[in-house]
């Protein structure tokens, strides 16, 4: 199979047979071989009844159905899972992202040998003050952070090898950061295409202000994660020897000061750097301890249920 179009969704169920009927143009007129997978995230309106519909017109459509809403990132985490094509494309379903990009973006894996392309919305028909300008600083600490040199990390349309998907764990809120999971993996050819953004048809966005809030902190912790993650004491451990021999230090400059040299001075527990000595060094002792039960949770952990699967079409 040439294609897999994984869509995760909440709430769209007026955009859904139009941008199933777009998709399928597109691969019919480029003689793609493709599914369509649909991950209904908990909607609450008749999404999923207009995929039971699309599913039963078309064989090469497929549906997931959360029981609730689990987030993008856990229902990006069971199409990669489910995803059976060679190259599998990612977009949004509310029809800001244009199908007509599919046989460039799959050109671009294939022909020219990208692990991923990310699409670049350089026009963009959102809000400048709630989306683009805080969109552009997200970016911007996002490259600086994590080293991919992508101008839209944010952007639902991607193309990314199988081989790809099956090798990185879209967790927690990480669906901004695949780009960074990717290269986190190994895989560092890592592409950008310039796509056209379309404005919102149907219904309203998902996303708040809140997103870039959420956004900075995720990147906090993927960077964290992608540098310490599987050695939690490399970090902790050496924060905490640092801080225990600053503490040490004060504790034996003063002890030095108070029985050799100036035995009839003031007390040690009047003297600041007492004070500094024992606190540095319970921190330290404290850094050292997390260090070290990081290290037993990460070799005793087990894999988590993250989302309930209601039900399955064509799969």
């Amino acid at each position: 199979m040439n294609i897999s179009v994984v869509i995760p969704l909440l709430n769209e169920q007026e955009s859904l047979n139009e941008l199933h009927d777009w998709i399928a143009k597109v691969m019919q007129s480029n003689h793609f071989s493709y599914e369509i997978i649909f991950i209904d995230d908990g909607s609450t309106d008749k999404s999923w009844q207009t995929i039971q519909s699309l599913v039963n017109k078309d064989v090469n459509v497929k549906g997931i159905r959360f029981f609730k809403n689990y987030g993008k990132s856990q229902a990006l985490h069971i199409g990669f899972n489910k995803a059976k094509g060679d190259v599998i494309i990612t977009m949004d379903a509310d029809l800001q992202d244009n199908p007509e990009e599919i046989p460039e973006l799959y050109n671009m894996i294939v022909n020219e040998g990208f692990d991923l392309v990310s699409g670049w919305k350089k026009k963009r028909f959102d809000s400048v003050i709630s989306k683009n300008l805080p969109s552009k600083l997200f970016n911007w600490v996002a490259r600086r952070t994590s080293g991919v040199k992508l101008h839209d990390f944010n952007c639902g349309l991607k193309a990314l090898k199988n081989e790809v998907i099956k090798n990185i764990d879209v967790s927690g809120e990480m669906h901004r950061y695949i780009p960074v999971l990717v290269k986190n993996e190994g895989f560092n050819k890592i592409g950008e295409k310039v796509v056209q953004h379309q404005a919102r048809k149907y219904g309203k966005t998902k996303f708040g202000m809140e997103r870039f809030i959420f956004g900075f902190l995720d990147l906090i912790t993927i960077w964290f994660v992608s540098r310490f993650g599987k050695r939690p004491m490399h970090f902790f451990g050496a924060l905490g020897v640092i801080m225990f021999i600053i503490g040490f230090g004060f504790a034996l400059y003063i002890g030095i000061d108070k029985l050799f040299v100036n035995p009839l001075g003031r007390l040690i527990t009047e003297r600041p750097q007492f004070y500094i000595s024992l606190v540095t060094m319970i921190i330290g002792t404290q850094f050292f301890v997390a260090g070290f039960l990081g290290e037993i949770i990460l070799r005793s952990q087990h894999d988590k249920k993250r989302y309930s699967i209601k039900e399955e079409l064509n799969l």
